[in-house]
């Protein structure tokens, strides 16, 4: 069932999208910038993230301790997060709270002071965020494929920074990077629950009446894939293996049969990846693809962690049904049940009003309009074996690239390369 969608541009140049769900007692909403870590100058990589830990720490008129009690009384969810093209700052509350979460985020995304105490102390944070990663070979090895595969464009760069762009961020270099992408034709508030759009509209205008209407935008310039063997020596117990080829922007057409290729390829439990490496062989206790998208690049990735006399045979495995892929039909069976993994999932997350307020949000940044939930289940009913092969063919044109983390003697890195290299 679909529900009221409404869209509406305030002078300033805010654009305001609200979802109506009448018999829904909560209401998700969501500040979002049009900007993220791909936007970033280098030097100061991470600076949108470490923003978004900032953003709670004190206004003006309320401190660090009034916001979190406020959010804590209204028994409602508050959190930001970042991306590589957006930064969100979001809150999930009662309806009848709706005012009152309005009025706070309001107040933290426009009269943060970003105090220098607790820009130090949440430095800190940050650090052992990043020191997590280093922990934690799984994370590593994407950050580690993201860099290498990405090299030389700023998509190549962690969220988070590294500890030497984020030591010399200062409260004032926060402040000059909010002032210079948090401007209202690059900011958007987008709504979903029981909500009125034309009182909504209203009370945005109201409270972001004086957010400047500059013309900065961004300036992006669209990645290409660097595709080789790349690898990370790591004293681990496994080696952490990330394969990634050719995938659909965020706006390519293609972006639904890719995703039901990921569905078959690596998925799901009964994708061929899982089946083949794990439930048959043995070989990993997690395997998985996953589909990575951006405006203007995106990538297909593929990830298992292995024992390291596995790595080259894992490796071989993983690029052999990547080859199937692109010169066999799926069959009709897999081709049905990867249409019901996906229409399910979809359709499932209509229930949450987090999930809606997200999707028309990342619609409108990404594709200019709103697309209905049935919109989607069409186009995605619409894809056929043969769709699915020519994406398999196509994005295997170029190769595939692989970041190995971990154990490796010179003899298993030659053979990983050349299996790569066979592709």
């Amino acid at each position: 069932m679909e529900y009221e969608f409404q869209k509406s541009t305030l002078p300033n140049g805010i654009r305001v999208l609200t979802e109506r769900l009448p018999a829904s007692r909560a209401v998700s909403v969501g500040i979002w910038i049009a900007s993220g870590s791909r936007d970033e100058p280098g030097e100061f990589s991470g600076i949108s993230h470490f923003i978004e830990h900032m953003i709670f720490k004190g206004t003006e008129t309320r401190s660090a301790l009034d916001i979190a009690k406020t959010f804590d009384r209204l028994g409602g969810f508050s959190n930001a997060f970042t991306s590589k093209e957006t930064t969100c700052f979001h809150a999930k509350v009662l309806d009848s709270h709706l005012d009152i979460v309005l009025d706070l985020l309001a107040d933290i995304f426009l009269n943060s002071t970003f105090d220098p105490v607790e820009v130090e102390r949440e430095r800190q944070v940050i650090l052992q965020e990043i020191s997590m990663v280093e922990d934690s070979p799984d994370e590593l090895v994407h950050e580690f494929f993201n860099k290498s595969f990405w090299h030389g464009n700023p998509v190549e760069r962690s969220i988070l920074g590294t500890p030497e762009t984020v030591s010399r961020i200062t409260s004032s270099h926060l402040r000059f990077h909010m002032n210079r992408f948090a401007i209202a034709p690059q900011v958007l508030v987008s709504a979903a629950g029981n909500i009125d759009h034309h009182s909504f509209c209203k009370r945005i205008e109201a409270l972001f009446s004086d957010l400047s209407n500059g013309i900065h935008s961004a300036v992006r310039k669209p990645p290409r894939g660097n595709f080789d063997c790349f690898f990370k020596e790591k004293d681990l117990e496994q080696t952490h293996i990330m394969v990634g080829l050719n995938g659909p922007s965020s706006l390519d057409p293609d972006r639904y049969p890719t995703l039901l290729m990921n569905v078959i390829l690596g998925g799901s439990m009964s994708s061929r990846l899982f089946q083949e490496i794990r439930e048959k062989r043995g070989l990993a206790y997690a395997v998985y693809s996953f589909v990575s998208t951006l405006q203007d690049a995106g990538f297909i990735g593929i990830y298992a962690g292995v024992a390291p006399e596995n790595t080259c045979k894992v490796l071989e495995l993983i690029r052999n049904e990547v080859i199937r892929l692109a010169s066999e039909d799926v069959s009709d069976a897999e081709l049905a049940a990867a249409k019901d993994n996906i229409k399910g999932g979809i359709l499932l997350s209509a229930d949450n009003t987090d999930a809606r307020m997200t999707r028309i949000a990342r619609n409108e940044i990404d594709l200019g309009k709103y697309v209905s939930y049935d919109q989607v289940v069409e186009k995605i009913d619409g894809v056929d074996a043969s769709q699915i092969k020519a994406c398999a063919q196509k994005y295997l044109d170029h190769g595939i690239a692989a970041a190995l983390l971990g154990p490796l003697s010179k003899k298993e890195r030659e053979r990983c390369k050349k299996i790569v290299r066979d592709a």
